[in-house]
């Protein structure tokens, strides 16, 4: 798998003359799930409803300061605004998860709440970014930037099995669980993607507008 990507990171270089960010993402990206591999580990083990929130709360951190990359001017309230945002889009989201659907014996199960809270999170980071990269380029409307940030959720419910066969569900199926069985956690969990990034993007613009007016 390192012979194309290798030339996918060629031409990127070669295109944007940027040789640290395919470099570093890729270093990043093993070592912090090689990293998490054993920490879930420990996590899975644990029964502490106050270590999950921490988790959720070092989670959330990352993901507002993550969403915030391709901006140059980045200040605390921006900071503030985009973890608010994702926060309260993805708790919402979580909560009617694990709380709706799920029903588990306790909610801050590890093997539950964390896997959903790290898909919530992580779609919501990326559309929130995709917004604010869009908002801020010129000539960009807000209508524009909404509907841009999220074209990759939308095509996945329009491309969903007929072109891919998502990632969860295709896990599910190769272990032996019911097609029919995968089929209903994948609608469940695309639902829960497109809330959380819809809600973590509209409260992102609600907050803005409100400190604006003051």
């Amino acid at each position: 798998m390192l012979i194309p990507i290798f030339i996918v990171i060629y031409y990127y270089i070669k295109i944007t003359q940027d040789y640290k960010t395919p470099f570093l993402a890729l270093f990043r990206m093993v070592i912090q799930l090689l990293l998490i591999g054993y920490i879930l580990v420990f996590i899975f083990t644990t029964k502490s409803p106050w270590f999950i929130l921490a988790i959720l709360l070092v989670m959330l951190t990352f993901a507002a300061i993550i969403s915030l990359r391709p901006l140059e001017n980045r200040d605390k309230n921006l900071y503030l605004k985009s973890f608010i945002s994702i926060a309260v889009g993805g708790i919402i989201t979580l909560a009617i998860v694990i709380f709706g659907v799920i029903k588990p014996k306790i909610w801050y199960e590890p093997r539950i709440t964390i896997p959903l809270a790290g898909m919530v999170f992580a779609n919501a980071m990326n559309s929130l970014s995709i917004f604010l990269d869009r908002l801020n380029s010129k000539n960009s409307t807000l209508k524009e930037a909404f509907s841009a940030a999220l074209i990759p959720v939308i095509n996945s419910f329009f491309a969903v099995g007929l072109v891919s066969l998502p990632g969860m569900m295709t896990g599910q199926i190769l272990s032996g669980v019911d097609p029919l069985i995968a089929v209903r956690y994948q609608i469940l969990v695309m639902l829960m993607v497109l809330s959380g990034s819809g809600l973590s993007i509209i409260i992102f613009i609600k907050l803005s507008h409100k400190l604006d007016k003051k």
